[in-house]
């Protein structure tokens, strides 16, 4: 939980630069322009924004969200970029709203990715925010209804903690949100590596309830015919069967033609698509 220091801690008289330092020193990565506004109540919004600007050309600061700022840790000054990972915590907080790092970057955090992915991808609830996407290009927003609490990961970072998907809901995510992750043969790729840490015999009551069952599908057929990993594949179908859900037939892409003659019976598949995971 991460806690902001109370504006008396700072002291008075001090400048906007100087403010900005102090909260850098006691470790406070981001500030809101609300906050700011509160300390220097005697100063005009036109003001506090024109100083905010100057800061930001001269690389103290980075606007990473409308109305939220983080302050750039010398590192990184250079570029004038900040990873995500360093202010997501604070940004979500600001926002109030719950989330996870998902899809590459949580495979990334859990060891299971080839290289760094370009976007940083977080999921959160509806509804949508309303953000221009030239205000942070780095970001990639989705959207559920709701965050499933137990199957997600914290871990400390340099400036608190982070939040991220457990491998199996790791793996969901990827399938279901493929077009986000480079396409089925990235995700194959990806999930390579993931399989050595997925365990759907005790998690694939709840996924299913966090996924659809197309995705499920599409999933146990990947780990079967893709990579060979045919006991977790038999997992999720045993799953499948306990909890009675009726399985239709399902292109294996949504995103190539549908082809009805090449079919996996198994999992109700039309394989519309070739998937080979990288070398």
């Amino acid at each position: 939980m991460i806690t902001f220091a109370p504006k008396q801690a700072i002291k008075k008289g001090m400048t906007i630069r100087e403010w900005i330092r102090e909260r850098e020193i006691m470790g406070i990565p981001a500030f809101s322009f609300e906050e700011i506004r509160r300390f220097f109540s005697v100063l005009s919004e036109n003001t506090l924004k024109n100083e905010l600007y100057r800061q930001s050309v001269q690389k103290r600061i980075l606007t990473v969200y409308k109305g939220f700022y983080v302050i750039i840790p010398p590192q990184y000054a250079a570029k004038n970029i900040v990873p995500p990972v360093y202010y997501i915590e604070h940004l979500m907080v600001y926002l109030k709203k719950p989330y996870y790092i998902c899809l590459l970057n949580a495979a990334e955090l859990l060891g299971a990715a080839h290289q760094r992915p370009q976007k940083f991808s977080i999921m959160t609830i509806f509804p949508k925010s309303s953000t221009s996407k030239t205000k942070n290009k780095s970001l990639e927003w989705l959207y559920r209804k709701s965050i499933p609490e137990k199957f997600l990961i914290t871990k400390n970072s340099e400036t608190g903690v982070i939040t991220f998907s457990n491998p199996e809901l790791t793996a969901i995510d990827l399938v279901q949100y493929e077009q986000y992750a480079g396409g089925l043969a990235r995700v194959a790729t990806i999930l390579e590596e993931l399989t050595e840490k997925t365990d759907f015999s005790k998690s694939a009551d709840g996924l299913f309830q966090n996924t659809t069952i197309p995705t499920i599908q599409r999933l146990g057929f990947i780990l079967e015919n893709v990579l060979n990993e045919r006991e977790q594949a038999d997992v999720l179908y045993q799953q499948l069967q306990t909890y009675g859900k009726r399985l239709s037939y399902v292109m294996l892409s949504s995103r190539h033609p549908a082809y009805e003659d090449n079919k996996d019976r198994r999992w109700k598949i039309y394989v519309n698509t070739d998937i080979e995971t990288d070398d």
